[in-house]
């Protein structure tokens, strides 16, 4: 595990099905045999090393008699398998009362569909395995909610024109991601813009980044490179990324124009 913090949910959940288990009177290999499910496998769970799925957790509870409180920490399991970095985000953006966003590479993670986001995971290098492709999509889904919570946020996306037309995942991916984005640009608390690619004046040339303005008045940034992502909280380079993101939403498209162009880039697919 990569923090300590899901370290100490999973060993926490992992001792709580060996206490039941023992006190089921079950070896290992018989809790297995019973969930389908190997004894490494229920050891490894047991002892912290491996992330449980829910069917893993739902059929222990069965076989044990747990009466629902094994099944009852999914959620906690299940918060435990997002890489740290992205819990943390969420976090912020469940706090945010406004969220802007300039994406200049790909569509944005808030705005992906599954099928996006797998292609993208998958083209990862050094490669991920099958479950960290998994996992990624997963917590990048997960952070979507924010789009339904109450009291709704302000949130604001500007795309770049080159990012609806590369065929991430191939033509047919890409276009249910575009029909996805219709669908998305319609909320009345979003607003989505297009970048054209012959814009000439273009304050976002120092690439992708995010603002957002949390309940109490703290206004943050958050940007991602190569090999990092840094959450930016002095008050002088936050107003600097406040700065680019008004001027970026200014050269953009309007909302209403950017959703009839995302439609001319969708007919011509």
């Amino acid at each position: 595990m990569e923090d300590e913090e899901a370290t100490a949910v999973l060993k926490a959940v992992g001792r709580q099905i060996r206490a039941w288990r023992e006190a089921a009177g079950m070896r290992r290999s018989e809790l297995g045999a019973a969930i389908g499910y190997g004894e490494e496998m229920v050891s490894s769970v047991e002892r912290g090393r491996r992330i449980p799925k829910p069917e893993f957790l739902d059929n222990a509870d069965e076989a044990l008699g747990a009466g629902g409180k094994i099944s009852a920490m999914k959620r906690d399991v299940e918060e435990a398998r997002y890489p740290k970095n992205v819990r943390d985000l969420a976090k912020l953006e469940a706090a945010a009362v406004e969220l802007g966003a300039y994406a200049s590479l790909h569509i944005h993670g808030l705005l992906q569909t599954p099928e996006y986001a797998e292609a993208l995971f998958a083209m990862r290098r050094p490669s991920y395995t099958e479950d960290e492709i998994e996992r990624h999509v997963a917590a990048r889904m997960a952070r979507k909610s924010v789009f339904e919570r109450v009291p709704r946020p302000l949130v604001t996306f500007v795309q770049e024109e080159s990012t609806l037309r590369r065929p991430v995942g191939g033509k047919m991916v890409l276009r249910k991601q575009l029909e996805h984005l219709l669908e998305v640009g319609q909320l009345r608390h979003v607003q989505l813009q297009v970048m054209p690619t012959n814009q000439e004046d273009h304050a976002g040339m120092m690439g992708p980044f995010r603002v957002l303005k949390l309940q109490d008045g703290t206004a943050l940034g958050h940007s991602a490179g190569q090999l990092y992502e840094r959450l930016i909280t002095d008050p002088r380079e936050v107003q600097v990324l406040e700065m680019r993101y008004g001027m970026i939403r200014a050269q953009a498209l309007t909302p209403r124009s950017s959703l009839a162009f995302i439609e001319k880039v969708l007919g011509e697919r």
